[in-house]
């Protein structure tokens, strides 16, 4: 059976039914709805009169998860695949012939020093976290261009601001994400089209169960009671968490609202914490080095500039 074939599937979407324009509603496309902060955001959206097209993997989970609604549609998407991407688009237009905000939250999170994790496993963090957005907003991108309108938030961390020990792959990706956001900004804002790169802290969500984790298989004994500790850390955390993603849920509805939105938005103490922590390490190694840094152009530039 071919993809096109496959996307075509009844089961492909529940609750669908074709019909125009939802009039005064916008349309919120929710990646990773299936649990965790995907189902605070798709019940809020929902609460607040948006029509909601909630997406995930297995849709009998996420259809359970968020419940049953007027203006819901539940539809298959892994996020790594282009043409499951490109399928709940389509239904997603085509119930409700419009996206007005496309929110990129499916993730997951391979733990572990580089060494340890392997290439397929580094591999996998980059279709998820990085790979997947991608594939999502490709696939949003021309309905938002006819719309003229548009708003695309991806969730990113506070490690795609810092780098953390025990994240380099879950980093690799989140910075990848954020110089990605960063670059499309200034693509799309002619059109219309609005880009939020969001910074959570630690929200009580279900990043850290065993289902989106994966911890590196401890092979190499330099690294051995890094692991360990930092292994130890991430399992207490896991249902710890301060942050409350019903409230950050209500937050990204405020976000969508304002006119124009942020192009970023730091979600919580603890994620202003790291990103003050970042400016502030730049801003000492840019001093540190000063000088330095200042006294690399090519001769006759600087001569250039001593003349006039």
């Amino acid at each position: 059976m071919s993809d096109r074939q496959d996307e075509r599937r009844p089961e492909t979407a529940l609750h669908a039914r074709r019909e125009g324009p939802t009039s005064g509603k916008k349309v919120w496309f929710i990646t990773g709805a299936g649990r965790g902060m995907g189902v605070d955001i798709a019940k809020a959206a929902l609460a607040a009169g948006n029509a909601v097209v909630a997406t995930g993997r297995n849709i009998d989970v996420v259809s359970k998860a968020v419940g049953q609604a007027e203006d819901l549609l539940v539809v298959k998407l892994d996020v790594t695949s282009r043409p499951d991407a490109e399928a709940a688009v389509r239904a997603a237009v085509e119930r409700f012939g419009r996206i007005d905000v496309l929110v990129n939250n499916a993730a997951n999170f391979y733990a572990g020093y580089f060494e340890e994790l392997t290439p397929e496993q580094i591999e996998r963090q980059l279709a998820t976290g990085l790979i997947g957005p991608m594939n999502v907003t490709r696939a949003v991108l021309p309905v938002m261009r006819q719309q003229r309108s548009g708003h695309i938030l991806s969730i990113s961390s506070g490690a795609g601001l810092m780098g953390f020990e025990f994240n380099s792959a879950y980093c690799a990706a989140k910075f990848g994400l954020e110089g990605w956001m960063e670059a499309l900004q200034p693509e799309v804002a002619p059109l219309g089209i609005n880009t939020t790169i969001v910074n959570p802290g630690f929200f009580r969500t279900e990043l850290l169960t065993q289902e989106s984790t994966t911890y590196a298989e401890p092979s190499i004994a330099d690294y051995a009671e890094g692991h360990a500790a930092r292994r130890a850390w991430y399992e207490a955390q896991n249902r710890q968490q301060s942050g409350d993603p019903a409230k950050l849920a209500q937050a990204l509805l405020l976000i969508a609202s304002q006119e124009p939105p942020p192009r970023r938005f730091i979600a919580g103490a603890d994620a202003i914490a790291v990103a003050e922590q970042k400016v502030k390490d730049l801003q000492e190694q840019i001093n540190a080095y000063r000088d330095l840094s200042t006294s690399l152009a090519r001769d006759e530039v600087k001569g250039a500039e001593d003349r006039r």
